[in-house]
């Protein structure tokens, strides 16, 4: 229990540490568009930024952390010129606040919801929707991503809320500050279950996934991404385009990812 909970609170503190000496650091030394992600894109959104440098000579400064504190940053004053959040609700709030340009916002990716164990893990395949996940942790914890504010762990709390698992975990959550950081107390054993993206668990050699959670259970997954409002990188809207390529569909797909590309209606 120790041990789970220095490590969640470590891991809070480097993903605030880094967020925080970035604008003054990297972004400083950075000639190329800084886009601001949600954790969960790393490894296709690295592909997709090798190809575009391949592509065009360039280069893009790639910042990861939870959508929240992602949009916070950019609330803050972060010289971001592109936001890919993982959730809507995060996307609309920065919409809310001026911080996008709502004509440069596309519904880019769609992803899918998976409960993981230790890949050593006794446990095998679980029902979708009958898990008695409360029994099968006995006094292991549940790693999640916080369930007010992240959103693979907004996700997680209405699936297990539509069925019925909720009221029994609840005490039994460790929340973690991103879904990379929940996928990681499972991948080293400190947790004996995890709820992360599909694409999460197929990057992860030291996780299962033992089930998955019917689409019924929880809003759709839909990654929106947009040009900052105070963006003046020229290539910005390039690296936005490149992002909706043939080359970044496969690369997006090649990682389990749904590509959707939809323009978002204008109110």
């Amino acid at each position: 229990m120790k041990n789970l909970t220095r490590a969640a609170v470590c891991m809070a503190f480097f993903g605030l540490l880094c967020l925080s000496v970035l604008p003054t650091a990297a972004f400083a030394q950075s000639k190329g568009v800084v886009v601001f992600a949600a954790a969960s894109l790393k490894n296709a959104l690295d592909d997709v930024n090798r190809a575009w440098e391949r592509e065009t000579g360039k280069t893009a400064t790639l910042v990861y952390a939870a959508s929240n504190l992602l949009a916070k940053q950019i609330e803050a004053g972060a010289p971001a010129d592109l936001f890919v959040s993982a959730d809507l609700d995060w996307m609309d709030y920065s919409a809310s606040r001026n911080l996008i340009r709502p004509q440069e916002r596309i519904n880019l990716l769609g992803n899918t919801l998976v409960l993981i164990a230790p890949k050593d893990s006794p446990v095998e395949t679980m029902g979708g929707a009958n898990l008695d996940l409360a029994t099968r942790l006995g006094s292991g914890r549940l790693a999640m991503g916080n369930v007010d504010a992240v959103p693979a762990g907004k996700y997680g709390k209405a699936a297990l809320e539509h069925l019925g698992e909720w009221n029994g975990v609840k005490d039994k959550v460790a929340q973690a500050e991103s879904v990379s950081a929940a996928l990681l107390l499972v991948s080293r054993g400190e947790a004996a279950f995890g709820i992360v993206y599909g694409t999460d668990a197929a990057s992860d050699p030291n996780v299962k996934i033992v089930s998955v959670f019917p689409a019924n259970t929880y809003p759709p997954i839909i990654y929106p991404a947009a040009l900052t409002a105070d963006s003046k990188h020229p290539d910005a809207a390039a690296f936005l385009a490149f992002m909706r390529s043939d080359t970044a569909r496969k690369l997006f797909e090649g990682q389990g990812f749904v590509v959707l590309n939809q323009p978002v209606p204008r109110s």
